[in-house]
């Protein structure tokens, strides 16, 4: 594959723009993590096995992937959204690569697996692989998302039993439910869900008689938030993630 393909392929611009940085310098190339050396580039059509391949771009290290699966933690005050109304976008916490890389269609970059409200944090996949966000989004496949919610006031067993049994909602008169619910504390509970509807925790609760204060997002499917991922930091999903997340081991980045 060319250089300048490659560098196409990971969001690094244009194939002209990505001619330019090699032919400028910019870009150093090796070819394996133990490569001392970096290979010398100077013509945007040299041939890689882009395939592990690892490059340098303005002083920064990246490694070809064909598909991009990232997990970001999400603070709050930020929105999921690519035109943010009020708060900042999560995009925003990635660098420029991940957010252009090509796609078909009029969408560009990488995008979140689903949504987490404004005021909501923790864990949240982004990929440019639609199949991906199509399996982990349909209510077809039941993924769990574990969440810490504080409440407003008391818990009371009542409210547990409810939340368990099935709730209706205002837009859906089927009973929706919880698949656990774990009471941590007198005004907090971590619940599991294998459907995902629009400001489904909250509503949950309100109808319930209670009302959250803060929730954040602890796992989904088997993947757990790491306890090092700072709010606002991001890093790849290694195999070894993404089979816990998909539940299967075939589906593994490139």
């Amino acid at each position: 594959m060319q250089l300048q393909d490659i560098l196409y392929s990971q969001g690094f611009g244009t194939r002209r723009v990505c001619a330019g940085l090699i032919q400028q310098g910019r870009v150093q190339v090796y070819e394996s993590n133990s490569a001392a050396k970096p290979v010398e580039c100077a013509q945007a059509a040299m041939e890689f096995e882009a395939c592990g391949l690892h490059f340098r771009v303005h002083g920064v290290d990246w490694t070809y992937h064909e598909k991009a699966y990232l997990m970001l933690h999400k603070p709050r005050a930020t929105e999921c959204s690519q035109r943010p109304s009020t708060y900042p976008s999560i995009y925003t916490l990635l660098p420029s690569p991940l957010r252009l890389r090509p796609q078909k269609g009029a969408v560009q970059g990488v995008q979140a697996v689903g949504r987490l409200d404004q005021d909501t944090t923790g864990l949240l996949l982004l990929t440019d692989d639609g199949k991906f966000i199509h399996r982990m989004s349909s209510p077809r496949h039941h993924v769990p998302k574990v969440y810490e919610v504080t409440v407003k006031h008391p818990l009371e067993a009542a409210q547990v039993q409810k939340l368990l049994t099935g709730v209706v909602l205002d837009d859906d008169p089927k009973p929706v439910r919880a698949a656990a619910c774990q009471t941590l504390g007198t005004h907090q509970l971590r619940l599991t869900l294998t459907q995902g509807k629009y400001h489904q925790v909250k509503r949950m609760f309100a109808a319930v008689g209670n009302r959250v204060e803060l929730l954040h997002r602890s796992q989904i499917g088997g993947l757990q938030l790491p306890h090092d991922l700072e709010p606002g930091q991001w890093r790849w999903l290694s195999p070894a993630d993404l089979a816990r997340v998909t539940g299967q081991v075939a589906m593994t980045p490139a």
